[in-house]
């Protein structure tokens, strides 16, 4: 065969251009670091980047960005319990204290003050928010869990879920000695044929006070009724379908006479202090029939104090607002549902979390309600020292007459006779405080407990993160990096055979035909 000048160029451009490719390849490694610069050049490669760069970016979103903020949010979260827990340790101190029958006046007012702070710092600690997200509400992180200041905006119609366990027996003191009996110009017509005593009821103690006492606005529902899946049963208007209905309920003020002594067959509704009692025969034949009666409590409120706890983070309700008239108007009705409402991050593929703890799970009306019973028995007893204070002013008086000072004397011994009833009242107020204190300590604990868990299943994953981010960033590095040193050896050893084929081809392109005559 024979070679021409021709095809001995061509052969020797095509080895040249060969080995200025490969050269500028290994340039090209060399001074990116990388293994290939398009997709081309080794598909496999490229194809298995893509999806290692797509984990580590998954990996890096759940180590350095969900993961930080959930535990930011659970750490607020941690912070506001543990407050919590320290201040009911705070306030069954005080408790314990109260229960003692040797407390002096400024004692006794020390201690309800200080018990109504505590109880207000509790309520504030519900408001705790992450980046203006409040962290006890649930998905309605915009809204607090706690009013900020008095609200008269909004009628709610609030439906509590009780049941037999949430009746409990309670003494009260009734047929206090008001001082109008006493007519100085008539002493001998003081009538004190009632006299101070103490009554036993069964009361249910409902999450506030100073309702609405519209005998239209009370409702008592008994026993809702459940599908074949133990949901229950609402009707085309929305409404929950119940077994029965009770409804021989007297509206009434705790003032009344009757208040704490109901006729067989009814029910006082106490507006003012946010109390049912329920009289025994009913009593006993609800818990007879049925110990897991289920007795759902409407009621409506209009006026909210500074720290109360919003119904609609508790409880199924109604909010209205009020029109140019003062009415509720139904056209502003908004309905709220008390479901649970878990907010989830996810963590880690395919691995979601919850972060939140719900105000009701952890923060309850219970905590206010106990202050509000040692606040009313604590001024019951003021009120008895201040009538007492009155009459022995009176007594002192040089110009009283016999019958006067008898009848006045009379009264005394009355009055100081419901004082004596009325500290045994407080007394047992602090006692009962006590077991709450604890009942709702262990309530907090539940939750704390229940937090830290998750928190501990946070951290570990957090961990396991971080080994996977490594080993995946190691594995993107030995799939697109360049070993830089059998790249440098291999860059040189490709110059050596470049450079060897330009000087082989220099030879070669010096030949022409003359020398082959």
């Amino acid at each position: 065969m024979r070679i021409t000048n021709r095809m001995m160029t061509n052969n020797m451009m095509s080895n040249i251009n060969g080995n200025k490719t490969r050269l500028s390849k290994l340039e090209d490694q060399y001074s990116t670091g990388l293994k290939i610069q398009k997709p081309s050049d080794d598909p496999i490669v490229a194809v298995r980047a893509l999806k290692l760069r797509t984990n580590l970016s998954e990996l890096t979103q759940y180590y350095e960005k969900n993961i930080p903020d959930a535990k930011s949010w659970m750490d607020v979260t941690e912070s506001a319990l543990t407050t919590v827990s320290d201040i009911l340790t705070e306030m069954n101190t005080y408790c314990v204290q109260g229960s003692t029958d040797t407390l002096t006046n400024t004692d006794r007012d020390a201690i309800v003050a200080n018990l109504e702070e505590l109880k207000d710092q509790i309520y504030q600690e519900g408001n705790s928010n992450y980046a203006g997200r409040y962290v006890f509400t649930g998905f309605k992180t915009d809204t607090s869990l706690v009013f900020d200041s008095q609200t008269t905006d909004y009628q709610y119609d609030i439906t509590e879920k009780l049941t037999m366990d949430d009746v409990s027996v309670v003494d009260y003191a009734i047929n206090s000695i008001d001082l109008s009996v006493y007519d100085a110009a008539n002493p001998e017509d003081t009538d004190l044929s009632s006299m101070p005593n103490t009554v036993s009821a069964y009361r249910v103690r409902l999450a506030y006070d100073n309702l609405l006492d519209d005998p239209s606005g009370i409702a008592i529902n008994l026993n809702p009724t459940l599908d074949t899946d133990g949901n229950y049963v609402y009707d085309t208007d929305g409404n929950m379908v119940y077994d029965d209905t009770f409804t021989n309920i007297n509206v009434l003020s705790s003032t009344d006479a009757s208040a704490y002594q109901p006729a067989d067959g009814e029910i006082n509704f106490l507006a003012d202090t946010g109390e049912l009692i329920i009289a025994s025969d009913i009593y006993n034949d609800w818990k007879t029939a049925d110990p897991e009666t289920q007795m759902h409590v409407t009621y409506q409120k209009d006026t909210f104090e500074q720290n109360d706890l919003r119904p609609e983070h508790y409880f199924d309700c109604v909010r209205r607002e009020f029109d140019d008239a003062g009415d509720p108007d139904d056209t502003t009705a908004v309905s709220y549902k008390k479901e649970n409402q878990e907010i989830e991050y996810e963590v880690n593929f395919n691995q979601k979390l919850v972060i939140n703890t719900q105000g009701s799970d952890s923060i309850t009306h219970d905590i206010g309600r106990f202050v509000d019973d040692i606040v009313a028995a604590s001024d019951a007893v003021s009120a008895v020292e201040s009538k007492i204070s009155e009459v022995q002013t009176m007594l002192q008086d040089g110009n009283i007459t016999d019958e006067q000072k008898t009848a006045l004397n009379s009264i005394l011994d009355a009055l100081n006779t419901e004082k004596t009833i009325k500290d045994e009242m407080l007394q047992n107020a602090f006692e009962n405080a006590i077991a709450e204190v604890q009942e709702q300590q262990n309530v907090v604990s539940v939750a704390e407990s229940d937090h830290g868990s998750r928190y501990v299943r946070l951290e570990l994953t957090e961990s396991r993160l971080s080994t996977q981010q490594d080993d995946f960033t190691d594995l993107l590095s030995q799939n697109e990096d360049a070993d830089l040193v059998e790249t440098v050896i291999s860059y040189n050893s490709a110059e050596t055979i470049y450079t060897a084929s330009l000087n082989a081809a220099a030879k070669v392109v010096q030949n022409s035909l003359l020398d082959f005559l």
